[in-house]
């Protein structure tokens, strides 16, 4: 069995454009793939371990284990690992560490939902929460995109949006804008990309920001749940991580990402759709992504 450290995979310079290619071909395989909700249990208070399990088709031959936990005083107090075996023989082949995955499958899957949901001629894109999930979605559409411009606009938080912008200085097709408030960031955006893991109440209460054509990405889902109710089309990596939502009965229009890359339902109709696309974040990509990485190493 091979240790795959963090060094290991970050050392490979996978590029980001190859991670949206690999979230794009691992939808395609969603419905080959055996993939049970994720389940969590609770040690004490908010700490949590929650295992995300995958089985790939038989023609790649992989299954494997996603296991994220959360506890508070460990250093550092979230940490992601993956187990992976192959899926005819039953051995295990590599413990591999996830945190570099974790991060750019879910930045690769947000750029994913842009380039499929945004309306055309889309001009303004928003970002609130400008960690690491941040960093990797922008990372994956310019790198996506490089005959592209950008122009995004950042809502400021202590000194995060300076920083941001510096890890960005060597791209030429991306431009910046700091704003200070909410209206700022939401009014006239094409695009919204929320990265903020911890959003008490509603992060836009008037819903009038909200210009019609609009794409909403809630990257971590709080903050968005007037949008449920008004937004013309709703749509999410898995059904069954968003069925439990309250309003989810009374979104007007449900279906999957995975459903709209296969043709098999329409996506945006028209560049007046108000769209939220909710990506919790399947193990499927997890999975996908240590298989290529095991078979880039061994």
């Amino acid at each position: 069995m091979q240790n795959i450290t963090a060094d290991q995979v970050e050392n490979l310079k996978i590029d980001p454009d190859k991670c949206v290619e690999w979230v794009t071909h691992s939808f395609s395989l969603k419905n080959e793939s055996q993939l049970p909700a994720k389940m969590s249990v609770h040690p004490v208070g908010n700490d949590f371990f929650t295992t995300m399990p995958c089985l790939l088709p038989p023609s790649i031959g992989y299954f494997g284990v996603k296991i994220v936990s959360r506890i508070l005083g460990r250093t550092p107090a979230l940490k992601s690992d993956l187990l992976l075996y192959d899926s005819q023989s039953g051995k295990l082949l590599a413990l591999i560490n996830c945190d570099w995955i974790t991060a750019m499958r879910t930045g690769a899957v947000a750029t994913l939902a842009i380039k499929t949901f945004r309306r055309s001629q889309a001009k303004k894109y928003s970002f609130i929460g400008l960690g690491s999930t941040a960093r990797a979605t922008l990372l994956c559409l310019l790198s996506s995109s490089p005959d592209e411009n950008f122009s995004i606009y950042l809502f400021r938080y202590k000194d995060q949006a300076e920083k941001f912008i510096s890890y960005f200085e060597g791209y030429r097709n991306v431009s910046f804008k700091v704003v200070d408030t909410i209206p700022e960031l939401v009014s006239g955006a094409d695009v919204l990309v929320s990265c903020i893991t911890d959003a008490q109440g509603l992060l836009v209460e008037d819903k009038n920001l909200f210009k019609r054509g609009v794409l909403v990405i809630p990257v971590h889902t709080r903050g968005f749940q007037n949008c449920d109710l008004f937004f013309d089309k709703v749509f999410a990596d898995d059904t069954n991580h968003v069925k439990g939502f309250k309003n989810f009965s009374q979104f007007r229009s449900f279906n999957e990402i995975s459903n709209v890359l296969l043709g098999k339902c329409s996506g945006r109709e028209s560049d007046d759709e108000r769209i939220l696309s909710y990506n919790i974040g399947l193990g499927l990509h997890d999975v996908y992504f240590a298989a290529k990485i095991y078979d880039i190493l061994k």
